[in-house]
């Protein structure tokens, strides 16, 4: 049994990318496959249960800073934010968007959301393509998260659940949520994600592995430029298995950011295409442990939307025409209006010997 946020409407004008994964996952029906739920959005408590107050706070003054401008006819830009926004992170990669806390709350209401119903035995797969907000830090906003949703759903699954397995398949490291659990051996942040210099958020290397007693629950794969589905399977293949044998997890999270898909304007450094994603989310769900799929990142919007419809489709055991049908966004898919993403012809630098090393590191130290 599967359930799907759908709560996409309520987050435009802000971030239109999830009506377009909504509409184009309703033109073939997929949301007849599963139960679609209306979450409740996030209160101040469920926030501060990682968020500090007083990043809380600043988010709502910065909120109605917002406001008192857009009501006396001033110009709504960073300038306007609070002296001390840029300690919380407020500017440049996060800016200032209209009703800020609304949209805070339901972005972390329909992770929270998808746990309970996992929590509660309810469904036993649930998606919220709205979430995977990965970066965002207890007292910060960081590359485009200004919440913690991946943090605030895991932090409700461990009410039920002995032993949480987070897997990130977005390009950029998990900082954010390795952070939050980085002394825990309850949790275990699997990440793979390109690591260069310069190249954000700067952290994720194979050495990072937690500490104290989390120490050995963070597992990292850095890969370098040019990924391809090949490599990228392969890492995913040649390590999951033995962190799923020593772990041994209750719950499964697993982030499916899209920024690693061939042609991302702002990734820009992998050569992925929908089948990496499919191939290591049919692993996790062979699994059959009740597991919570979550997007992320991804800024192509129209191979964004492909990906996770192919996603949700294997999920549902559906078998998706490759011909989009005609719907809302139609003309966004041109000009082929085709639902596969092709590879580009970027090289692979991640070299055999340099896999069968990283692939070594990681299992001597699992």
């Amino acid at each position: 049994s599967t359930t799907l946020n759908k709560n996409f409407r309520h987050l435009e004008p802000s971030f239109d990318n999830a009506s377009m994964v909504h509409s184009l996952i309703a033109s073939y029906d997929l949301h007849k496959k599963m139960t679609c739920i209306s979450p409740k959005q996030a209160n101040q408590h469920d926030l501060r249960t990682f968020h500090s107050e007083s990043y809380i706070s600043h988010l709502k003054s910065a909120d109605d800073s917002t406001i008192a401008n857009a009501e006396s006819d001033l110009d709504s830009d960073d300038d306007d934010l609070p002296e001390d926004s840029a300690e919380y992170g407020l500017g440049f990669d996060c800016p200032k968007i209209k009703d800020l806390q609304s949209f805070v709350k339901i972005i972390a209401g329909g992770t929270i959301s998808a746990a309970k119903l996992l929590t509660s035995q309810t469904y036993d797969t649930v998606i919220n393509w709205c979430g995977g907000w990965h970066h965002a830090q207890r007292d910060e906003a960081s590359g485009f998260c200004y919440v913690n949703d991946v943090v605030l759903g895991i932090t409700e699954l461990k009410k039920k659940f002995e032993r949480v397995l987070y897997i990130d398949l977005d390009v950029h490291h998990g900082d954010g949520v390795e952070n939050a659990f980085s002394f825990t051996p309850t949790v275990l942040t699997y990440s793979v994600h390109h690591l260069s210099q310069g190249y954000f958020p700067g952290t994720g290397a194979i050495s990072s592995i937690g500490c104290g007693k989390g120490k050995g629950f963070c597992v990292n794969i850095p890969l370098k430029e040019g990924a391809s589905n090949g490599t990228f399977v392969s890492v995913f293949k040649r390590t999951m298995p033995r962190v799923i044998t020593n772990f041994r997890p209750s719950v499964v999270v697993i982030q499916c950011g899209a920024d690693g898909l061939a042609g991302d304007p702002l990734g820009a450094v992998f050569n992925l295409t929908d089948t990496a994603y499919k191939e290591c989310l049919q692993i996790v769900l062979e699994l059959k442990l009740p597991t919570m799929i979550l997007g992320g990142g991804g800024y192509n919007k129209a191979n964004t939307a492909r990906c996770w419809t192919n996603l949700t489709a294997l999920v549902t055991g559906q078998k998706l025409d490759v011909d989009i049908p005609e719907h809302d966004f139609f003309e966004e898919y041109g000009p082929d209006f085709q639902l596969r993403i092709e590879a580009g012809y970027r090289p692979d630098k991640n070299s055999k010997d340099y896999i069968d090393a990283l692939v070594l590191e990681v299992l001597d130290k699992n």
